[in-house]
């Protein structure tokens, strides 16, 4: 039992402190969900390209009204963050989920005026959900990057049933990532407005970050 406690207690640290498992990253990734949201519903019709409740919320909306093209018009994003999820699931490299998104947005942004919207706003939802599938978890607690419902709810979760300092921490976790969704979704509104197309060179500059931070830590390991 001795011989193996100094193992564990040098083997968990690691884990909780994983790059992609840390605050910073989570509020990077929070970030650029809320800013895409912001830039897709002002720049491509009025289409999430995070919030898929939102589009089935109009798609019901339009279809009961009859208003059967806008209603088509979130179709797209939801069938492209399924499909998304499915290549993440399969492929099962975070790193290389990451690098397509930004790919897939430096993509959109510099041909944003060329491709039709649809066609852009799968472009993103693919990305996002690339994105979502492979990073769900910041420190210890599950969360998600492109949301903030189910963050609130963990937040207060950890607030009422766990009153203890790890349970604090945890509600502290939970709010600052939904406080960065917003911040970006205030930057995405500001900036989408003046710069068009190129402001998604911020949200394209936080998933840098964010990688960035990945293969940093990877590098030092090997070294």
């Amino acid at each position: 039992m001795d011989a193996t406690a100094p193992e564990l207690a040098t083997t968990r640290p690691v884990a909780s402190y994983a790059p992609e498992r840390s605050l910073l990253f989570a509020c990077l990734l929070s970030m650029s969900g809320g800013f895409l949201d912001a830039f897709t519903w002002l720049s491509l019709g009025g289409v999430f390209a995070n919030s898929q409740t939102g589009n089935f919320v109009f798609l019901g909306m339009y279809a009961a009204s009859g208003q059967w093209h806008e209603a088509a018009c979130h179709i797209p994003p939801i069938f492209a963050f399924l499909a998304g999820v499915w290549v993440a699931m399969k492929i099962r490299e975070p790193l290389l989920c990451l690098a397509g998104e930004i790919i897939l947005l430096a993509t959109v942004m510099l041909l944003l005026h060329r491709l039709p919207g649809p066609l852009a706003i799968v472009g993103i939802s693919f990305g996002v959900a690339l994105q979502t599938a492979c990073f769900r978890e910041v420190e210890r607690w599950k969360y998600l990057s492109v949301t903030v419902t189910g963050n609130m709810l963990r937040a207060v979760e950890q607030m009422v049933s766990l009153p203890d300092r790890d349970a604090a921490r945890g509600a502290r976790v939970m709010l600052t990532v939904c406080l960065m969704f917003l911040v970006g979704a205030a930057a995405g509104g500001f900036l989408t407005m003046r710069l068009g197309a190129g402001s998604l060179a911020a949200p394209i500059g936080l998933l840098i970050s964010a990688f960035w931070l990945c293969c940093r830590d990877r590098g030092r390991r090997q070294s």
